[in-house]
């Protein structure tokens, strides 16, 4: 085991009990909020705040970070002045470091706070973990304003009578405030698993605000920069067993440490009108193009995660490590990963080496990442990790059926699993009540229409595909038409 930070043990203090962790434990100087998060979880902290925490100038730049829907984790962390473990767990042991970079942690129902930080002239980015599905994109690309918590937050919006519930509405509520006090550009970096991320993120925002004020949205296209990334660092959820390791290697008790494996990556593409802070210190990459890094992690990384949450799942495995060990399951991953890589561009992405890291980080049975926790939401995810690799092999003439497969072991997860959590969850319920073909369609519309497009020429082909796929993990071997 090693530390990489000095820690200040109960036994050297002379304390009757274990102190808890906090800036009278380890003091350091606060730096300040010149970024406000959205999104506050365990890759938040193990990823962006690590980064910030290692950048030359970390002194010039605190975060304030918001939670998402439940206030537990900014309570815990505000007991601890922000400060954090982050516990490194590779195959030779542990290392533990303390994370100074949060400086305030917020519930996320503090409308009112986070407008004034978005506001203040000193704030020059925000950064987004609010998870795939929270961006509200329609089949077309941009913002669905008939979902309901959509339409929810413009009533409220409207009317002015309330504050908005979702991450989007509650960041064009604050946006606004920025607008109103004259605070300047900024950029917002988005850092879910999405395709052209930060794309994505100008698109629901400034639909939302169109909808709501024309004036704000045009203020938005001309002030707000908007960063594309690809992120990279498996981050498992933290365990009693993690805080008991952490008390007993440190000498202290920490409510909210993170686990994570030593590998982490960061790929940003954009322009930061009001500065930010050296992340390139910490091994950020900054890139023109960030197309080929994305498609190469939301494929290869997040893509087997999801053959391996679904299918792992329904022959017994609880994680990674666990369903990379069981042949049937490594033998999809790597025909998933022979589809995605013949659609990607050879040369600087180093794609053997990726693989090969990528079977090193799964197989690393210290981190229990838990694929229960990967399948959640997946009618989104699959858009992004199963139908382009699906799409692209289509369209070369090939059958896709590693990309397909992915796609049928969700169907029969979901068919499976009790209390699914999907934002389409009443959708998938009703797409399982059909029988037969129809049911297949049905689901595979959820994923993508284009699956089932009429116009398409091969979509009844695409069905009768997956279709035949349905109950691989209950057989003793992979259907020919994989193998093939």
């Amino acid at each position: 085991m090693t530390t990489k930070q000095p820690m200040t043990t109960a036994a050297a203090s002379g304390a009757a009990t274990t102190p808890r962790l906090g800036r009278s434990l380890v003091p350091s100087a606060t730096a300040p909020v010149r970024i406000v998060h959205l999104g506050l979880g365990a890759f938040h902290r193990s990823h962006q705040a690590w980064y910030t925490h290692h950048a030359g100038d970390a002194a010039d730049w605190g975060i304030a970070a918001f939670t998402g829907r439940r206030p537990d984790a900014a309570l815990t962390l505000a007991e601890q002045d922000g400060l954090y473990t982050v516990v490194e767990r590779g195959d030779a042991g542990d290392s533990f470091e303390i994370v100074s970079s949060i400086v305030e942690a917020v519930d996320g129902a503090d409308v009112d706070r986070l407008a004034a930080l978005v506001a203040a002239p000193g704030t020059a980015v925000i950064t987004l973990t609010i998870t795939e599905a929270a961006y509200r994109l329609g089949t077309d690309g941009s913002l669905d304003l008939a979902a309901p918590d959509v339409v929810a937050d413009l009533a409220l919006l409207a009317s002015g009578s309330g504050q908005p519930a979702t991450p989007l509405g509650r960041l064009v509520y604050s946006l606004a405030a920025r607008r109103a006090t004259g605070g300047g550009p900024l950029a917002v970096v988005c850092c879910d698993n999405l395709s052209n991320n930060g794309t994505v993120a100008r698109r629901a925002l400034t639909g939302l605000a169109a909808a709501w004020n024309t004036g704000l949205a045009a203020w938005i296209e001309s002030n707000v920069s908007f960063v594309s990334t690809s992120v990279d660092r498996i981050t498992p959820r933290t365990t009693p067993a993690d805080l008991a390791a952490v008390e007993e290697a440190c000498g202290y008790r920490d409510t909210s440490p993170v686990v994570a494996e030593p590998f982490h990556s960061w790929v940003l593409s954009g322009d930061f009108p009001a500065g930010r802070p050296r992340w390139e210190d910490a091994g950020a990459a900054f890139v023109d193009a960030i197309e080929p890094y994305e498609n190469r992690k939301l494929w290869l990384l997040n893509g087997a995660h999801s053959l391996l949450a679904y299918a792992g799942q329904l022959r017994g495995h609880t994680t990674v490590a666990e369903a990379l060990a069981d042949p049937l399951c490594r033998q999809a991953v790597e025909r998933f990963w022979d589809e995605a890589e013949a659609n990607l561009p050879a040369g600087e992405l180093q794609l053997p080496a990726y693989r090969a890291a990528l079977l090193e980080r799964f197989g690393n049975a210290r981190i229990a990442h838990h694929l229960a926790q990967i399948a959640m939401d997946g009618s989104t995810k699959l858009r992004m990790r199963a139908v382009p690799v699906l799409l692209a092999e289509r369209a070369q003439g090939r059958s896709g059926a590693a990309a397909a497969l992915m796609i049928a072991a969700w169907m029969d997860f979901a068919a499976a699993a009790d209390g699914l959590h999907d934002p389409l969850a009443a959708d998938i319920a009703a797409a399982k009540a059909r029988s037969g073909d129809q049911r297949t369609r049905a689901l595979l519309a959820l994923v993508s229409p284009e699956l089932v497009d009429p116009a398409a020429a091969d979509g009844g082909a695409v069905v009768q595909l997956v279709e035949s796929l349905r109950g691989t993990y209950s057989a003793p071997a992979v259907p020919e038409q994989v193998r093939a």
